[in-house]
């Protein structure tokens, strides 16, 4: 019998101590601007996923990982649905905060462009509603 779990991801919004945010444009769809994101491996705890994928994304490998010990559940986007069994429609996402002293080189690997943005611009920009909500939280 095959086993089956709920699609869990994290999403991992990295800033400076001054208050700037890192957003990556996707290849697709275009013009999708996002913090670091991705899925939980089989077996996988979402702390060491968020380590993961900051590296992967952006090569990024110093700084503080905080868990912000905070879930959202999200419809996922028609664009992103083939990666899901059939009939999935929902994520559940785990949200962490990556701080670093200041801006440091970016490694892009799954992206097509990176920004370094001041809360509110990395608000009006940032394409999911759960990410500004992060961002959002974080600013305060």
């Amino acid at each position: 019998m095959e086993s089956y779990r709920r699609p869990e991801s994290v999403l991992v919004v990295i800033f400076t101590a001054d208050g700037q945010f890192l957003l990556l444009e996707r290849r697709k769809p275009a013009g999708y601007w996002q913090s670091v994101t991705g899925s939980l491996e089989w077996g996988e705890l979402p702390d060491a996923c968020a380590r993961r994928e900051v590296r992967e994304e952006t090569g990024i490998a110093e700084g503080f990982l905080r868990n912000l010990q905070w879930t959202q559940v999200y419809e996922i986007m028609p664009a992103f649905g083939k990666r899901y069994a059939p009939g999935v429609t929902r994520n559940l996402e785990h949200a962490f905060a990556w701080k670093l002293m200041a801006r440091v080189p970016i490694v892009l690997s799954e992206h097509v462009a990176h920004r370094w943005l001041p809360a509110a611009d990395a608000l009006a920009l940032a394409s999911s509603p759960t990410n500004r909500a992060v961002i959002e939280y974080l600013r305060r």
